[in-house]
């Protein structure tokens, strides 16, 4: 008898259930005592013929839940996991409220409204502008109604002049999520996705978007915290070109921040967006968006978008309802929301106030700098990252010094950083980012090119699966595009990441890294082998000079993360 190469687990345990039997009726003393605990599994495909009681099926679908990663230990992950006691009383009290009811919810459109107001005056709002926003279901759909805001004012403004509007184009950094992408994909317009390098920080490139621009050009997507390394963008650099090509051409080019995870950091830190403007203050500014479950500190799903006034958005997005006896407008993809969300978000900012969100965030990247140097102090990873720098030295890591030197440089700011923290205990300044670059609390790190020589047989791939045994979920994945042979471990430093359990985080990757030196490839090989095959993944076509135009798939085995899209950068 031969063996089978491949068995379907599901398949086998149906047809050995079916030859068993008939046990006869069960009872029902205990959530496990129905015919659920040994005759039957759970329907799973098909709706079946007769309910089960309620305890039962909760009890089967909170233990199949077990199954997925704790959600304070994913790293992967921007999006918050703690909600405090009161906000989620207010979650529970308000969850079947549904946010397109303006009529009968007067109180929390009010609500809506003022959170609006709150994000326009605390990103910069001019006097005597009038901003207008929403709340939507996540940063994505912003991102779309920001971009179609920008389309269809580039579209009217060429058929005034009496020009064409059949080659619209966007530009966007390779290291875009997949949000920004979409929009130009569903909503036909020419992405020119520019590449990055290291010189840029791994971000939009200043230098690319003033080579690839042009009359055709509908706005800049500029980043606000790259998902990859945490950089802030440089919008104000980029507003400064897009000024001068308007003064040279007469062609006016707007800028759509994309703070989905900046725009609850920036404006609160102390280091804001390292010394340079970045939102409603720049005129070129048009709209910015927000995740308020990012560092806005609310559980999914709810996003912000932000116009510095009414006029940037035209009259032709908004729809006029006449909807359940009451009149209403509304300019947002999705009709039907969750509004817990929103009076949460609400909740968060008046309880926070501007105080507690900054000793949030302050908190945060002081977690992340300390996480940075102790993965560095090691002399087995370096940092891609920068948050851990001083202002003036950011990038200025270099491979040529010695593992040595940068344990003892390492080793002696840590030891200022406990003085400091000692001296603010009893009465001195504390430490604050303002000394440090600007950036999200974000910690991407490698390996060191001393420790890839020494172990070459050890993958970061690896590391991450061993850490996955230990329950923290830090995916490893390449930098974006023309970066790629780089792979980066990455952690997002969230609210719910205290002291004690970043002590335990660098203990875990010590440990993991240093019984990884100690084996051999053989031995390690299998861990690779545990993966789910991932799906293959079209090619994406690049415009722009300087940018990827073969529009080449991956190929039939894919190993690695080529193409710049990682699932869990959101």
């Amino acid at each position: 008898m031969s063996l089978s190469r491949h068995i379907d687990p599901e398949d086998l345990i149906h047809h050995l259930a079916l030859g068993s039997g008939s046990r006869g009726p069960s009872s029902h003393l205990t959530p496990y005592s129905s015919p659920y605990a040994s005759q039957k599994d759970i329907p799973k495909y098909k709706i079946p013929s007769d309910g089960s009681p309620a305890d039962t099926v909760y009890a089967m679908i909170k233990d199949e839940l077990d199954l997925d990663g704790r959600p304070n230990l994913n790293l992967a992950s921007f999006v918050g996991t703690f909600v405090e006691d009161n906000a989620q009383k207010l979650m529970v009290e308000n969850m079947s409220k549904n946010l397109a009811d303006n009529d009968e919810y007067p109180a929390m459109m009010s609500i809506s409204e003022r959170c609006v107001s709150i994000l326009a005056h605390l990103w910069g709002v001019q006097q005597g502008e009038k901003a207008v926003g929403s709340p939507t279901t996540g940063s994505s759909e912003a991102i779309h109604l920001g971009g179609l805001a920008m389309k269809r004012r580039w579209q009217e403004h060429r058929r005034a002049a009496g020009k064409d509007t059949l080659r619209p184009n966007i530009i966007m950094g390779a290291n875009a999520q997949v949000a920004l992408e979409k929009f130009a994909r569903y909503f036909e317009v020419e992405a020119r996705i520019l590449p990055v390098s290291a010189k840029s920080k791994f971000c939009l490139d200043p230098d690319l978007v003033r080579e690839n621009i042009d009359e055709n050009t509908i706005g800049v997507f500029v980043i606000l915290g790259s998902t990859y390394t945490g950089h802030f963008e440089p919008v104000e650099e980029i507003s400064n070109i897009l000024d001068k090509y308007q003064e040279r051409t007469g062609v006016d080019i707007p800028i759509h921040v994309d703070a989905a995870s900046g725009g609850f950091v920036a404006p609160f830190t102390h280091a804001g967006a390292g010394g340079q403007k970045w939102n409603f203050e720049l005129p070129r500014v048009k709209s910015i968006n927000a995740s308020g479950h990012k560092y806005g500190l609310v559980s999914p799903g709810v996003g912000w978008i932000v116009w510095r006034d009414e006029w940037y958005l035209p009259r032709h997005l908004i729809f006029e309802l006449h909807y359940l006896g009451g009149t209403e407008e509304s300019y947002t993809l999705n009709f039907s929301r969750p509004g817990g969300q929103v009076i949460v978000q609400y909740y968060n900012l008046i309880h926070l106030g501007y105080s507690g969100y900054r000793e949030v965030m302050e908190n945060c990247l002081m977690n992340a700098r300390m996480l940075s140097k102790s993965l560095e102090a090691t002399g087995w990873y370096t940092c891609v990252s920068d948050i851990h720098r001083p202002a003036s030295q950011a990038g200025l890591a270099s491979e040529t010094a010695t593992a040595a030197s940068k344990i003892k440089s390492t080793i002696a700011s840590a030891t200022s950083s406990a003085g400091t923290n000692t001296e603010s205990a009893s009465g001195s300044t504390p430490e604050t980012s303002a000394s440090y670059t600007a950036g999200l609390p974000v910690v991407s790190f490698r390996f060191t090119s001393e420790f890839r020589a020494a172990f070459p047989h050890v993958k970061q791939e690896t590391v991450s699966l061993l850490l996955r045994a230990r329950q923290w979920i830090i995916p490893n994945y390449s930098l974006p595009p023309n970066e790629d042979a780089t792979d980066i471990l990455r952690v997002v430093v969230r609210e719910s990441m205290s002291f004690d359990l970043l002590d335990r985080l660098v203990t875990d990757i010590v440990q993991v890294t240093e019984t990884l030196m100690g084996n051999d490839e053989v031995d390690l090989s299998i861990l690779t082998k545990q993966r789910r095959e991932p799906a293959k993944k079209e090619g994406r076509d690049r415009g722009g000079k300087g940018a990827k135009k073969d529009g080449t798939g991956l190929g039939n085995e894919v190993k690695r993360m080529a193409d710049g899209i990682h699932r869990s950068v959101c």
